[in-house]
């Protein structure tokens, strides 16, 4: 197959999956088989297009082939009833030369995409199942890079996707909206998920790119659905406005030829203003709704108010790095985790000295979570050349470049490794 029929199908495929599975999963109500028959039409293309061409459409074409396949798993189990009879007259007037209509055997139904990560949420499913699966089905990321999110091995994710399908299946679990409490039972772990696919079109864990955009649209396309759906829901609110903050920075995250740049040097005035106030308004929701239910900021709207301070900084050297420390301090203590205390440590260094953050980096070195995390080598790095120990310096840099799969972060850390050897200016994480 040449190259680039081989790289289109994958790009394609990358970005329609999701909707693909959605839209059959809503049809054989099995969310395991509609990713089977989304598969079988992948495989379609990778056998196809190479001989008749790419189509002018190429996600309508895996949509409706995977439907199609769906058709025919319907017709030969006899499934759904009545709409087996109309399917079945479907296939009958296709077969007679009459083009079949595939998309008008969708009921209206509402967001697939989003009964997609509720049915993958179900408490019969474990937290961490939820999430793999969900990040499997609506991203489309592969299990090595779903492993990288949640820090631990490839084999375990494989593992938790291939039972939660199969729980899934056996408990027949119906692929709807939930309702009242079983809504709001799922909707941490829905955030989650809404989140870590967000956080992965970002900073891609692997792959030629630093980010993938589409996957970040995705996620905030989601997230201003559910505010919709459950707007008196603080954390929606706040995941809400970190991700409009984040996505503000997309533009200055990259230099001309796709190069990472990094937060204290990218240009601010290709920050997007239109994202940065609808992220404040949301961040005045979510605060607003956890004062009228007289709850402490979560999470999320922590995040968000962390976001807010660089969004309101003009220059990087206006940012309020006490505040932003001290909201670390605050997130520490809601949602605690060893990425938490880095993220914190980089906050600490920056605005009470870099010898300051150290001592906080030098205490995750045990943390075995961390032991493959490639940005605690580039955090201790960047402080221990701004404490002007380069020769360690450049050590940590060159373990990070070798841990990180993202080919545009390694040039990055091999670069700043390189510059070790003459100092290295401050430009911040």
């Amino acid at each position: 197959m040449p190259a680039d029929i081989h790289r289109t199908v994958e790009a394609v495929w990358r970005i329609e999956s999701a909707r693909i599975i959605a839209a059959v999963a809503r049809m054989v109500r099995d969310v395991g088989l509609a990713e089977e028959l989304a598969q079988d039409a992948l495989v379609a293309a990778l056998e196809t297009w190479p001989g008749a061409g790419i189509p002018d459409n190429p996600g309508a074409w895996l949509m409706t082939t995977a439907k199609r396949r769906a058709i025919d798993v319907l017709r030969r189990d006899r499934l759904h009833g009545r709409k087996h009879e109309a399917l079945a007259q479907s296939l009958a007037a296709e077969q007679e030369g009459t083009a079949i209509d595939v998309e008008a055997l969708d009921d209206d139904i509402g967001d697939d995409l989003l009964r997609l990560i509720f049915t993958a949420c179900h408490p019969v499913l474990s937290a961490e199942a939820r999430v793999a699966l969900t990040l499997r089905l609506l991203g489309g990321l592969t299990t090595a890079e779903i492993a990288r999110a949640f820090l631990v091995a490839e084999a375990t994710v494989a593992q938790r996707i291939v039972r939660a399908k199969r729980a899934l299946s056996e408990a027949r679990v119906p692929f709807e909206m939930p309702r009242g409490s079983a809504r709001a039972e799922r909707l941490s772990s829905v955030l989650e998920v809404i989140y870590l696919v967000y956080n992965e079109g970002y900073a891609a864990t692997s792959g030629d790119d630093w980010l993938r955009p589409a996957l970040c649209e995705e996620a905030l396309r989601l997230g201003r659905t559910l505010a919709e759906l459950a707007p008196q829901e603080p954390e929606v609110h706040g995941l809400v406005a970190l991700m409009e903050l984040q996505t503000s920075r997309l533009r200055a995250r990259t230099g001309p030829s796709g190069e990472p740049v990094l937060l204290l040097d990218q240009d601010r005035a290709r920050w997007d203003p239109l994202l940065i106030r609808r992220g404040l308004a949301a961040l005045e929701r979510a605060r607003a709704a956890s004062e009228a239910r007289g709850d402490a900021l979560g999470p999320y709207t922590l995040q968000a108010a962390i976001s807010a301070c660089h969004a309101r900084a003009r220059t990087a050297d206006e940012t309020d790095w006490p505040r932003i420390a001290a909201l670390y301090d605050a997130l520490a203590e809601t949602a605690p985790s060893p990425v938490v205390e880095l993220n914190r440590a980089v906050a600490v260094a920056m605005a009470f000295g870099p010898a300051a953050g150290l001592e906080l980096v030098d205490a995750l070195l045990a943390e075995p979570s961390l032991k493959n995390y490639h940005l605690l080598p580039s955090v201790r790095g960047d402080l221990l050349a701004r404490l002007g120990r380069f020769e360690e310096a450049r050590t940590e840099f060159r373990r990070a470049a070798e841990l990180t799969q993202n080919a545009r972060e390694r040039r990055l850390l091999l670069g700043r490794a390189l510059a070790c050897g003459g100092g290295v200016r401050k430009t911040g994480l």
